[in-house]
C-alpha cells in the first residue's frame, strides 16, 4: 500500500529561469515537448510544459494524434503560473482552432512573457499538424502576441503567401510576416534554396534590423525535431537574459552541434 509522503515532488526550482513550452508530445523523444525539455535543461533553465496533443509517431512518420481541448490546456497552464514566474515561453504544435485560440487567451490574460512561436504545420514525414481554421487564428492572432516567430521556408511561404526561391525572397517574406503583427521573424534556411547553398537563417528584429546567420550546410537529410530544438533554445537563452539576436545565435550554435553529433562515428 502506498503511503502519502512529503517532499517527494519537488517544487518548481526558481533558482533557475523557468521556461514554459506549450506543444505536442512525441513519444519517440525526438521532437515536441520531450525535445523542448531536453534543450531547455541544457541551457540551465527549469522546463515546465503543457501538452496540446498526444501524437503517435517515431522518427519516420506520424501515425495519428489525440488532441487536447481548451479547458485541459488551461488547466495545465494556470497552476504553473500560480506557482512560478515564467521567464520565457515557446509554442509548438497547436493543431486545432480551439487550442490556438486558447493559447492566445492565455498569453493575453495570464502573467506570461511573449512566446517564441514555432508555427509547426507539417511533420518531417509530411503529416499535416495544423488545420486550416487553426492556421487562420495563428496567422491573424497568435503572431500578435509573439516575441518572435520562427518558420522554416515552407511555413514562411504559407504565412507570407508566396514562394521563396532566394535569400531576397526570404527577406521579403520576413517583412510580409512581420506586417501580420509579429514583432520579429526568424526564417530558417534548413530547407536549402539551391544544392550549393550555405545554411542561412534570416532574423528581422522588432526594430526592423536584418541579421544573417550563415554556416556550412550539414548534409544529413531531414532532421526530426530541429525546429523544436531551435525554438526551445531561443526561449531558454531569452530567459537567461540574452538579446534576441544573441539568443538566436546561441540557439543556432547548439542546434548545429546536435546535428554534427548525428554524423560523428
Amino acid at each position: 500500500m502506498l503511503q502519502e509522503s512529503v517532499g517527494l515532488i519537488a517544487p518548481i526550482d526558481q533558482r533557475s529561469p523557468v521556461v514554459l513550452t506549450i506543444a505536442g508530445i512525441d513519444p519517440s523523444g525526438g521532437a515536441g515537448i520531450v525535445a523542448d525539455i531536453k534543450t531547455i535543461a541544457a541551457f540551465g533553465c527549469f522546463p515546465a510544459a503543457a501538452i496540446t496533443s498526444i501524437t503517435f509517431q517515431n522518427a519516420q512518420r506520424v501515425f495519428g494524434a489525440e488532441h487536447q481541448g481548451a479547458a485541459t490546456l488551461r488547466a495545465q497552464v494556470e497552476p504553473i503560473v500560480q506557482d512560478a514566474t515564467v521567464a520565457a515561453a515557446k509554442t509548438g504544435m497547436l493543431p486545432t482552432a480551439e487550442i490556438v485560440a486558447e493559447v492566445v487567451r492565455l498569453f493575453r490574460e495570464e502573467n506570461l512573457p511573449a512566446p517564441v512561436v514555432d508555427p509547426v504545420m507539417i511533420s518531417t514525414s509530411g503529416h499535416d499538424l495544423i488545420g486550416d481554421a487553426a492556421f487562420h487564428i495563428l496567422k491573424t492572432e497568435l503572431l500578435r502576441v509573439a516575441r518572435v516567430v520562427t518558420p522554416n521556408i515552407p511555413e514562411a511561404e504559407r504565412l507570407a503567401g508566396f514562394s521563396i526561391k532566394s535569400e531576397a525572397d526570404m527577406r521579403r517574406a520576413a517583412e510580409a510576416i512581420r506586417s501580420l503583427g509579429a514583432p520579429a521573424v526568424l526564417i530558417k534556411g534548413g530547407h536549402r534554396l539551391t544544392p550549393q547553398a550555405d545554411a542561412v537563417d534570416i532574423l528581422l528584429d522588432d526594430q526592423g534590423v536584418i541579421t544573417e546567420f550563415r554556416s556550412e550546410y550539414i548534409e544529413v537529410g531531414e532532421v526530426h525535431g530541429s525546429g523544436c530544438t531551435l525554438s526551445a533554445a531561443i526561449a531558454a537563452n531569452l530567459a537567461n537574459g540574452l538579446s534576441l539576436e544573441a539568443a538566436v545565435g546561441a540557439g543556432k550554435r547548439y542546434l548545429t552541434q546536435q546535428i554534427q553529433n548525428l554524423i560523428r562515428p
